[in-house]
C-alpha cells in the first residue's frame, strides 16, 4: 500500500511565532483560520503536489487544546501526520479488522478568513494519539482546493511537497512490525544516522521513516520522554536542492541514504527540525 501524505503538523504555544520562523526562512505561510472546536487555529504552507505543512496553536495562549496539547504548550514542533484516503469509514473498518483501535470517522470544519467554510472527515488510528505513530486519515467533504492551494512563497519553485516524515520511536522492531501489519509493507532497510543520533528504518518508496535513539541522553530520547512516539522531523522534497540551497537559508547539503539533504536554519524556532531532500 502506497501512502500519500495529506499534511503534517507543527505545534507551538503561539501561532505568530511559528509563522515568523517560517517567513524568515522564505516559507511564508497563509493564515487558515480557527477550527470548529473554538480553541485552535492554524496557518499552512501549501505545495504544488497538494500536500502542506500545518502550523497550529491555541487561539488564546495557555488554553487546553483537544489536539496535541503537550506539543502546543511546550513548543514541541512536529506532532502529527495525515494521509489522504478515498473513504475514511472504509479505512477505519479495515484497520479495526486488524485489531488496531480506531476513533472515528469524525466530521470537522473550520472557517477561512474570507468566510468560506471547509469540511472534512478524519479518523485516528492506534492508541498513541492523533497522527502520532500511525497517521490519521482524512478525506475532504468540500472541494480540496478550498482547504489547501500552493502558497505564494513556494508555488512554482523546486520545492514539491512533504517528502518524508521521520517518526521518533523507542525501538525500531515493534514500530516496524506495526506498520508492516497495518499496511502490508516489506521489512525496512535499517541503518544508523549519527547526525540525528538514531537507529533508522526506512521503508522503500514510502513517505515515512522510523528513528530510535542510539544513546540514552540524546535529544531524541529526551523528546520521546516528553512527547512519546510522534514525528520529530519533516523533509520537504526538492527537484533542485542546489538551487534551493542558494535561495533559502539551509545548511550545506550532504549525502544521506543515496540522496542529498540539507536542514533549514530557523532562527526564531531553532528547535524545529525541518529539511529538504532531493526527489
Amino acid at each position: 500500500m502506497q501512502l500519500k501524505i495529506d499534511h503534517v503538523t507543527i505545534a507551538g504555544s503561539r501561532l505568530e511565532t511559528l509563522q515568523r520562523a517560517f517567513a524568515e526562512a522564505g516559507l511564508a505561510t497563509d493564515y487558515g483560520g480557527p477550527h470548529s472546536n473554538n480553541v485552535s487555529h492554524m496557518a499552512l504552507l501549501g505545495f504544488d503536489d497538494g500536500s502542506y505543512i500545518e502550523l497550529i496553536s491555541t487561539l488564546e495562549p495557555g488554553q487546553r487544546s483537544p489536539w496535541w496539547d503537550a506539543h502546543i504548550r511546550d513548543d514541541g514542533g512536529p506532532c502529527a501526520w495525515a494521509v489522504e484516503v478515498d473513504d475514511v469509514a472504509a479505512e477505519t473498518r479495515r484497520v479495526a479488522g486488524l485489531g488496531i483501535s480506531v476513533d472515528g470517522p469524525t466530521h470537522y470544519a473550520r472557517e477561512r478568513p474570507d468566510g468560506v467554510r471547509i469540511e472534512w472527515d478524519l479518523a485516528i488510528l492506534g492508541e498513541q494519539g492523533m497522527g502520532a505513530l500511525l497517521p490519521f486519515v482524512i478525506k475532504d467533504q468540500t472541494p480540496r482546493k478550498l482547504r489547501v492551494s500552493p502558497s505564494a512563497s513556494v508555488a512554482g519553485t523546486a520545492l514539491t511537497g512533504v517528502a518524508l516524515v521521520i517518526i521518533a520511536v523507542p525501538a525500531i522492531e515493534p514500530a516496524s512490525e506495526l506498520f508492516q501489519r497495518v499496511y502490508g509493507l516489506p521489512v525496512p532497510a535499517i541503518s544508523e544516522w549519527h547526525e540525528l543520533g538514531a537507529r533508522f528504518a526506512r521503508f522503500e518508496e514510502q513517505p515515512f521513516a522510523l528513528a530510535a535513539p542510539l544513546d540514552t541522553g540524546s535529544w531524541l530520547r529526551n523528546r520521546l520522554d516528553r512527547f512519546g512516539p510522534s514525528p520529530c522531523a519533516y523533509l520537504i522534497g526538492s527537484t533542485d536542492i542546489a538551487a534551493t540551497a542558494k535561495r533559502l537559508p539551509v545548511t550545506n547539503t550532504r549525502g544521506w541514504s543515496g540522496q542529498r539533504l540539507a536542514w533549514f536554519a530557523l532562527q526564531t524556532a531553532s528547535h524545529l527540525r525541518l529539511g529538504v531532500i532531493n526527489v
